[in-house]
């Protein structure tokens, strides 16, 4: 079945998923999220070398993301218990989204040929709205922090960024 993929300007498409850590609720739902700048960061597969490289560049600079005022949600194909495993052997503090059948994925363009999510960023704004997009063509190399809040700054979803500092 063919389907568009969600261009910068669209809609970001909902989803309620399971994650790591449990919610309250016990899912994660994007719709939740309306009024909150939220940073999808679709990735290959958990205890792969350059998404463990990723993620924990990710938790080693999540105090500089949290600063921004948005949040970073990972999300991959990978069992609800394989991400419970990640979380805890890397001590990961933000979400680890399961994405098991690929769906999400499907629905932001980015599920690969063999269905796992190929490695991506996804801004959305605070109305829901996508605000940046961008996949690394071999998933090899990731968006490290410093590229997340450049982005985050270019797209005017965080406007103390996107100034330098001024001097009184």
């Amino acid at each position: 079945m063919w389907r568009m993929v969600p261009r910068v300007g669209d809609p970001a498409p909902q989803f309620d998923l399971e994650g790591v850590p449990p919610t309250p609720g016990g899912r994660y739902r994007l719709a939740n999220q309306r009024g909150r700048v939220v940073v999808l960061a679709f990735y290959p597969g958990d205890f792969t070398p350059v998404c463990t490289r990723q993620l924990q560049s990710y938790e080693d600079q999540r105090q500089r993301l949290v600063q921004t005022g948005a949040v970073l949600w990972a999300i991959s194909t990978d069992t609800l218990e394989k991400h419970e495993r990640m979380a805890k052997s890397y001590a990961l503090s933000f979400p680890l989204l399961a994405d098991e059948g690929g769906n999400v994925a499907s629905l932001y363009g980015v599920r690969s040929m063999l269905g796992s999510a190929r490695r991506s960023i996804f801004l959305i704004d605070r109305e829901g709205v996508i605000r940046y997009r961008h996949e690394e063509p071999l998933s090899l190399s990731y968006s490290s922090v410093d590229d997340i809040i450049s982005a985050l700054g270019a797209s005017g979803l965080t406007p103390q960024l996107a100034a330098s500092p001024s001097v009184h």
